[in-house]
C-alpha cells in the first residue's frame, strides 16, 4: 500500500516540474458503497455527498488532472420504496447536468419468508444491487485500453473490484506505460476495519474533507421532509 503523496508525478504535490504532465485521472464512485462507508465512519444519515467534489478534492491536493467523474448506483423501484426511488433520480439528475456520468440500475427483487416465534410465517420482499460491481470493473478495463487515464481513483472498498486492478497492471505492460488504480474511502477517527481494495493504492477520506464535499440540496420528496 501506498501513501497519498506517493503516487503523483509531482514530488511535492503543489506544483509540477516544467514539461512534467499531471497525472490523468477518472473517478469511478460506487454510490451504495461510499454511502455505507461514510455511514459507518461519521454517522451520515444519507447519501449526502457530492461525488464530484470529492473527486476534485483529492485530484487537487495532488496535482492531478480529473478528466471525468463517473457514478454508479441501483435505486429501488418506486412501488417499493418511493422515497428513495424519488431521492436517487433526483440525485442522478442533478449529477448529470453537472457534467458526473451516471450508470444506474434497478434493484432485484426476491421473496423471503421468515418464521415468526409464535410459529407463523411472514414473506418480505427485498430489493438487492447486482451488476454494479461488473459495470464498473468493464468501464475500468474499457477506458484503460482507450488510454483515457493513468490512474483510477475508485471510491469504493468492494473487494470483488480487485481482479480489475489485476487486469490494469496487464494491459499496462502491453500498452508500455503506467497505469495505477486507487481505492477511496472514508475512515472514522478509530481507523479500525478501513480498508482499501486489495493489489491498489489506498485514499482515506477523513471527516474533514468528506465534509468539505457535502452536496447542499435536498432530493428527498417534499412530504417526506
Amino acid at each position: 500500500m501506498a501513501n497519498l503523496a506517493a503516487l503523483s508525478r509531482r514530488p511535492d504535490g503543489d506544483s509540477a516540474p516544467e514539461g512534467l504532465e499531471p497525472l490523468r485521472v477518472v473517478a469511478f464512485v460506487d454510490g451504495q458503497n461510499l454511502f455505507h462507508c461514510a455511514r459507518a465512519a461519521f454517522g451520515r444519515p444519507a447519501p449526502d455527498y457530492d461525488p464530484a467534489a470529492l473527486a476534485r478534492a483529492i485530484c487537487g491536493r495532488q496535482g492531478w488532472r480529473l478528466e471525468q467523474t463517473r457514478f454508479y448506483t441501483g435505486f429501488p423501484d418506486a412501488r417499493d420504496n418511493p422515497h428513495w426511488n424519488h431521492f436517487w433520480i433526483a440525485k442522478a439528475a442533478q449529477m448529470g447536468r453537472k457534467g458526473v456520468h451516471v450508470f444506474m440500475r434497478p434493484l432485484r427483487y426476491r421473496t423471503r419468508t421468515f418464521r415468526l416465534g409464535d410459529g407463523r410465517t411472514q414473506e418480505v420482499r427485498e430489493g438487492h444491487e447486482k451488476g454494479i460491481d461488473v459495470r464498473i470493473a468493464i468501464d475500468l478495463v474499457r477506458l484503460a485500453q482507450r488510454r483515457r487515464f493513468d490512474l483510477a481513483l475508485v471510491f469504493s472498498q468492494d473487494q470483488d473490484l480487485s481482479e480489475a486492478a489485476t487486469e490494469l497492471r496487464l494491459i499496462a505492460a502491453e500498452q508500455g506505460r503506467t497505469v495505477r488504480m486507487a481505492s477511496a474511502f472514508p475512515v472514522g477517527p478509530s481507523g479500525s476495519g478501513a480498508r482499501g481494495i486489495d493489489r491498489t493504492e489506498w485514499i482515506r477520506i477523513d471527516r474533514a474533507l468528506y465534509e468539505a464535499c457535502l452536496d447542499p440540496r435536498d432530493y428527498r420528496p417534499r412530504r417526506g421532509r
